[in-house]
């Protein structure tokens, strides 16, 4: 198609300035040798093609070789606590559940890393521990049986800490943005925010949990680049 597309204004040119030239000139080769100088130069980017491929390829090989040498993957734990952990290859997100007395179900959907914020400094200024310290987004989901209301927590997960964002109740099939959402967690009663830290806590949400969540996602991170690496050879050694 390429081809076509420059061939045909190329024919057009030709045709509209040989008009003047074939009555003292004719050369009706013109137009043959146009199309083999374009099929010159279509051959020498194809020749090109397969090098500057050959090059990418060479340089994730390169890169996937050096994680696994710097890198060993862990096989993902499938339980943590009384949590089922779903892994979801080739998602940003990991999913646990659990059951809860007799009727609470309770679902937490997980982000990998998604910000940062600078470390905490001692006094003299040097960082305590590493530079930054990365969050993840936890959504938890708690259910009472079958049809029954939802009550969501947005959560932040630190390094060791868990830091509840927002609350809410809704229906199991409405949609959050389509609610009042209510006043920022921060500003409610700090009794009634303690309470609410006690309710995710006697459920496992705690800050045993970020810390479990923070060690699950390094190693989730590295196999997921490294799966990607591997998606985009197996793209690129394609025929």
């Amino acid at each position: 198609m390429a081809m076509t597309r420059l061939i045909r204004p190329l024919r057009r040119t030709l045709i509209s300035s040989s008009k003047s030239v074939s009555q003292k000139n004719p050369n009706p080769l013109n137009l043959e040798c146009l199309v083999s100088i374009v099929t010159t130069r279509s051959y020498i980017s194809e020749m090109r093609k397969p090098a500057f491929e050959g090059n990418i390829l060479r340089l994730i090989r390169s890169e996937i070789q050096y994680e696994l040498e710097h890198f060993t993957p862990k096989q993902p734990v499938v339980e943590y606590d009384s949590f089922i952990v779903d892994n979801r290859p080739g998602e940003q997100w990991i999913s646990l559940k659990k059951k809860f007395g007799e009727k609470e179900e309770i679902k937490i959907e997980v982000t990998m890393f998604d910000g940062s914020v600078p470390a905490e400094k001692s006094d003299k200024g040097i960082p305590i521990g590493p530079d930054v310290e990365l969050h993840i987004t936890l959504i938890v989901n708690i259910s009472k049986g079958e049809g029954s209301d939802v009550m969501e927590f947005e959560c932040s997960a630190w390094p060791d800490s868990i830091e509840i964002v927002n609350v809410l109740v809704r229906g199991k099939d409405k949609k959050p943005d389509q609610l009042y959402m209510g006043p920022e967690f921060k500003d409610l009663d700090d009794e009634l925010q303690e309470s609410l830290y006690e309710f995710l806590e006697t459920r496992g949400i705690d800050d045993d949990l970020a810390i479990f969540l923070h060690e699950y996602m390094k190693n989730k991170d590295k196999t997921e680049f490294i799966r990607w690496m591997g998606t985009v050879r197996s793209f690129i050694e394609q025929k």
